[in-house]
């Protein structure tokens, strides 16, 4: 019975992914719909990083927007991905002195 139950979810996890790259494969999406797709991806990151940049401390949240600010700067310049984070912490740590 285990055996089935653990196919089963498998098949219910592997059809929902495979359909749609089938399918993607052969459709020529219009060049808005493509450009309009391809800014889901820094939609969806804006979405995850902002609410932690602004409680990051609750009752400072210029702290989490000054961090985040150099770190949009560190990035813009084109310093390594390392170098902005450890650059955004370290804006963070001496904003929270």
């Amino acid at each position: 019975m285990i055996v089935a139950i653990i196919i089963g979810m498998s098949l219910v996890t592997i059809i929902p992914r495979i359909i749609p790259a089938y399918i993607v494969d052969r459709i020529h999406f219009p060049d808005w719909f493509n450009r309009w797709l391809n800014a889901i991806p820094y939609a969806a990151l804006g979405a995850l990083i902002f609410p932690g940049i602004m409680t990051i401390r609750p009752e400072q949240p210029h702290v989490g927007i000054l961090g985040g600010l150099v770190a949009v700067v560190l990035a813009y310049i084109g310093l390594n991905v390392i170098l902005v984070v450890v650059g955004a912490i370290a804006a963070v740590f001496v904003m929270s002195l």
